[in-house]
């Protein structure tokens, strides 16, 4: 036996950790994407957000590739999660479903006199929320679904994963802009749940990835809803106004009962159909 064999061994064992994995995905999902946008930046100009520009997009493709090449080398296996031939199928179905959700949340709150529209902006102001709606939905699923759920869930089981990614997702989002507790909450129910579930019922990332896409594009880009506490102008020139709880204030639609409950009922159903179908994996104490 080679004397290099052990410390090798040890490494190995170490790299394939549950949480080593999840620090180490982390670092490798933020340091690259981000490196790339300072190399965009500079390329834009300085006073150019990186949203004005479709160099932007070369954060999606560097978060992807980051991803792929940490699966391969560290894990050491295909990237079944990002299959190719599922990708058009998914992300559509997944952009589509994303878009009816939002839509659904809004029809509520304008029925029920929470949104109102007051005008409409150029077409042109869309693009700078495709883009984001992109990066944001790339990139922050790869983290939440794609390194924190996938490895929590293959260790402790999917009820577990489900809670603590879902906990944590809202978490991340308590430092946006005019966020408070109910509205962290919110995210980790509605977005939380139904993200990872729609993983798990696909174990691939392409359903969750269009369905945040949308729901971030259409929120801000369509309806000029404020995403996540950042305000947007989008193609139609609206307001929110109603007690926070109804209408999520200044943090936006995401904060509204209304749209915890539609994004719960749909997250239910992916549970409930994942469950049924034994795509649930167990805590590794429970397993045979």
């Amino acid at each position: 036996m080679n004397e290099n064999d052990q410390p090798v061994g040890k490494f190995m064992k170490f790299l394939q950790f549950p949480l080593t994995r999840i620090i180490l995905g982390f670092a490798v999902l933020i340091i690259v994407p981000s490196l790339i946008q300072v190399s965009a930046q500079a390329m834009i100009g300085t006073e150019a957000t990186l949203a004005d520009s479709p160099l932007a997009l070369l954060i999606a493709l560097a978060a992807l590739l980051t991803y792929y090449g940490f699966v391969r080398i560290v894990e050491r296996r295909a990237v079944s999660e990002l299959s190719p031939p599922h990708l058009l199928k998914e992300l559509s179905g997944g952009t589509l479903f994303g878009a009816l959700l939002f839509s659904a949340t809004i029809t509520i709150l304008w029925v029920l006199g929470y949104y109102q529209v007051t005008g409409v902006n150029p077409w042109q102001v869309v693009t700078v929320w495709f883009i984001t709606g992109v990066i944001s939905g790339v990139f922050e699923e790869l983290l939440m679904r794609g390194i924190l759920f996938r490895i929590i869930e293959e260790s402790l089981g999917t009820w577990i994963g489900l809670i603590v990614s879902a906990l944590v997702f809202g978490a991340l989002h308590l430092s946006n802009p005019n966020a408070s507790l109910w509205a962290g909450f919110a995210i980790a129910i509605e977005a939380g749940i139904l993200l990872a579930a729609t993983y798990v019922f696909t174990r691939r990332l392409w359903l969750p990835i269009g369905i945040h896409f949308a729901w971030n594009f259409v929120q801000g880009g369509i309806f000029g809803v404020a995403v996540s506490g950042v305000e947007s102008a989008g193609w139609l020139q609206a307001s929110l106004n109603g007690p926070f709880l109804l209408s999520g204030g200044e943090f936006g639609a995401e904060a509204s009962i209304f749209a915890v409950l539609v994004c719960l009922t749909a997250g239910v159903f992916f549970v409930w159909k994942s469950y049924s179908q034994g795509k649930f994996i167990k805590p590794f104490w429970a397993r045979a």
